[in-house]
């Protein structure tokens, strides 16, 4: 029996590839690539004059670009339409001919397969940044393009999956964590379709070298009478393996669509929700160690990247670089500054955070008395996700500085760019372009963007404590309460501060 023509009508719900323009445009064969192929040209034009153009970091698009304007649209893009960068990601270009080239390879060792080589990569990426000053370093941020897109190509090479995109690169990974606030998600219009779907192509894509016809119905005199086909124009699976019907969240989603266009039934939208409905689902995070230590974690670094910033840091390391007996090793000062800033990354970034969130988790499991029913794993993974929106108004906070006082740089910096290559068409550079002069203004949006952050933390633990603990909810949700106000009152204390554009420290 042929299935009815209801049954694949959208759902209620919004769905932007619904939209008569942008929809035809992001379902089309060609619609990521539409959006990547700037991106890459983008990506090209800073390496170019990163290895080429003006040392100085406020003259070279490399720097500029990346540092102040691209982390300030990222946070936005993530509240509002969420993994619009994993979308656009020039490094994925040659997705498809590093598909070919690995055809059906293996998948990426299980051993690896979890948020632990995220987390280290990220680690990784901070520790790198504030130590070898990327942000004042147009060659080592293009060489951090170049190694982005040699990665990523050699990961799709060698592996059937996208393991890059997945288990490995930072940006990536943060995009995941705060794209779950975002009010859209990749969902499927009718759970029918898809249990009675012979192909599963959303997952496993439409693309096949050779042309191949799959029957999705047979009828009453035994021959199909609906089918569909895979072929070299089809299209690539799902890069990180999500099946459509089954994502509850945007976690490990890097928005790309390939799942709506392989879809032979035209059955999977980029649909809207309310924001943060993931975060309080008992369903949308798998309870895995790695996964909550990851957004816990990232959530802390939005504390530290930021006191990286502040007087008080070079201080400290002042102070552990003596207590350590570093400056009396006669150590160099590159060689003191990467050992201080390892500890206070290790101990501020991971070490507090971990063993404050698990004391939290026991404390809540006594409160509740329920140290029997619950694991204490279980109830770090429960309340993990409420590190989300605190994490995210820690870091729009922090890059909401960068951005708001040097976002109009952008003009004398092409500017240069364009006369140095003797194509000053737009005219002499105006050095005098900034952004926002008032430090109140700017001060007073940093604390918006926190204080909106710890409201929303508040109201996600509050719900999963009401989920969790029921009448002994209040109980449950005073411990977690207790820490997102001390980790609210510690960005409160930041961005109090000062901040300054950091320059070389010198140990005595």
């Amino acid at each position: 029996m042929t299935p009815s023509p209801s049954l694949y009508r959208p759902a209620a719900a919004f769905d932007a590839l619904r939209l008569p323009l942008i929809g035809r445009v992001l379902r089309h064969r060609y619609g990521r690539l539409a959006l990547q192929i700037p991106f890459l040209a983008l990506a090209a034009l800073l390496v170019y004059d990163g290895f080429t153009g003006d040392p100085l970091a406020g003259r070279n698009l490399a720097t500029v670009i990346p540092w102040v304007h691209y982390r300030g649209f990222a946070v936005l893009a993530l509240l509002l339409a969420g993994n619009l960068f994993c979308m656009g990601c020039p490094f994925t270009v040659p997705r498809t001919l590093a598909k070919r080239l690995s055809g059906r390879g293996p998948r990426f060792p299980r051993a690896l397969r979890s948020k632990w080589l995220a987390v280290a990569a990220l680690i990784l990426l901070f520790f790198a940044y504030e130590w070898l000053d990327f942000w004042s370093s147009p060659a080592l941020t293009a060489w951090l393009i170049v190694a982005y897109l040699a990665a990523s190509f050699i990961l799709e090479a060698l592996f059937s999956e996208s393991p890059f995109c997945k288990y490995v690169c930072p940006l990536g990974t943060f995009n995941f964590v705060y794209s779950t606030l975002s009010p859209v998600q990749i969902a499927v219009r009718d759970r029918e379709i898809c249990r009675s779907c012979v192909g599963r192509e959303c997952l496993t894509g439409s693309y096949s070298p050779q042309p191949v016809i799959l029957i999705d119905q047979v009828g009453v005199n035994g021959a199909p009478d609906r089918t569909h086909a895979h072929s070299p124009q089809g299209t690539l699976g799902c890069g990180t393996l999500l099946f459509a019907p089954q994502i509850k969240s945007n976690i490990d989603c890097v928005m790309c669509l390939d799942c709506a266009r392989a879809c032979p039934h035209d059955n999977v939208g980029l649909m809207a929700r309310r924001p943060g409905t993931a975060l309080t689902r008992a369903d949308a995070f798998p309870p895995r160690y790695d996964l909550a230590f990851l957004i816990i974690i990232l959530a802390a670094f939005g504390l530290i990247n930021a006191f990286g910033m502040v007087p008080p840091v070079y201080a400290l390391m002042q102070s552990l670089a003596d207590g350590l007996g570093l400056t009396a090793a006669g150590l160099s000062d590159a060689a003191i500054e990467a050992v201080v800033l390892i500890a206070i990354f290790l101990i501020g970034g991971v070490l507090l955070p971990v063993a404050l969130s698990l004391l939290t988790a026991a404390a809540a499991r006594r409160l509740t008395r329920t140290v029997q029913r619950d694991s204490l794993r279980a109830a770090l993974c429960a309340f993990a996700p409420a590190f989300v929106p605190i994490g995210f108004g820690l870091w729009a906070a922090h890059y909401a500085f960068h951005f708001l006082v040097g976002f109009l740089t952008i003009i004398p910096v092409t500017q240069y760019f364009l006369q140095d290559h003797h194509l000053g068409w737009l005219g002499a550079p105006n050095w005098s372009l900034g952004g926002i002069d008032s430090l109140e203004v700017v001060g007073l949006i940093q604390m918006i963007a926190l204080l909106a952050g710890f409201v929303g933390s508040l109201l996600a633990a509050q719900r999963i404590a009401a989920r969790l603990y029921r009448r002994q909810a209040m109980a449950g949700l005073l411990p977690w309460a207790l820490l997102l106000l001390l980790m609210m009152m510690a960005g409160g204390w930041l961005f109090s501060l000062p901040m300054e554009m950091r320059g070389t420290i010198t140990f005595s």
